[in-house]
């Protein structure tokens, strides 16, 4: 993979509204600013319904905000972000295309030539461990190779911005701490810019240079979290006993949780509200 020296992104006051199937209006996320430096790894913690994925939304251009501005590389996002590659919570895979095919299915929307793309597809196919597995289809595969099948079918596209959407959390804990090793062993190669959501403040941590907090929705930062642990890490296992590591959860983990606790009782009323109706 090449250098990355772009993928900042900025969002400047945005706040996101949406309208319910039942037409009511409903806010997302509020007023956020948060800043992704170029080649950094920021993860995003919160409760559930608070607006996290929302903002990769806007960030990778798949949706624009309501208010507020959205800055890639300075520049204000219109449309689908130039440089952005995601990695979803579910597989995105198609089913009917093999292994190869649809790690090369990036390279032939962009103009190259299918044999070229297979060809790269095959080589990043081998950097993520799956050589041997290149005509095979993703319903042959275990949870972590069509991890690894769509982590190798994001990067082929050698992203400046990295997009992950709880990418981890269908995987058991050992597939996932794998998968945690193999992304940073892959990131540190070029260095994009990661937007990396996740309910596990563990995972937030030994990936992340920064730990973002977002509040009981509508999400807005409530904290941001410098994680000064040195790089390489290594092993994500290991990393965890680490006295600096477990100082940094403890901090992170008192701002958490009186989010995570503020959206439990705001569910359990939600819940009453509906039965007494």
């Amino acid at each position: 993979m090449t250098s990355s020296a772009s993928g900042g992104v900025k969002l400047i006051g945005v706040t996101k509204r949406f309208v319910t199937p039942t037409g009511a209006a409903m806010t997302a996320i509020r007023d956020i600013n948060l800043t992704v430096e170029p080649g950094q790894f920021v993860t995003i913690v919160g409760p559930t319904g608070c607006g996290k994925s929302t903002t990769l939304t806007l960030a990778s251009g798949l949706e624009l905000p309501s208010a507020g501005s959205v800055l890639v590389n300075e520049q204000p996002v219109t449309g689908i972000t130039k440089g952005a590659s995601f990695v979803f919570q579910t597989d995105a895979l198609m089913p009917w295309k093999s292994v190869e095919a649809n790690v090369a299915l990036g390279p032939m929307f962009r103009g190259t030539r299918k044999a070229e793309a297979l060809r790269l597809a095959r080589d990043w196919l081998a950097t993520v461990g799956l050589s041997g597995f290149e005509k095979h289809y993703p319903h042959q595969l275990s949870g972590g190779m069509r991890k690894r099948v769509s982590l190798a079918a994001a990067l082929i596209n050698e992203p400046t911005m990295l997009m992950m959407d709880e990418p981890f959390s269908a995987l058991d804990v050992q597939t996932r701490a794998i998968m945690s090793n193999e992304l940073l062993a892959l990131w540190e190669k070029s260095r994009p810019s990661v937007m990396f959501v996740t309910h596990d403040l563990e995972e937030a941590i030994a990936l992340a240079d920064k730990v973002v907090v977002i509040t009981a929705g509508p999400g807005t930062v409530k904290a941001t979290y410098d994680i000064d642990l040195p790089r390489p890490r290594g092993a994500v296992q290991e990393i965890r006993f680490d006295k600096r590591f477990l100082e940094l959860y403890q901090q992170i983990w008192e701002s958490l949780r009186e989010e995570v606790e503020r959206a439990y009782i705001r569910q359990i009323e939600s819940n009453r509200q509906r039965g007494a109706a």
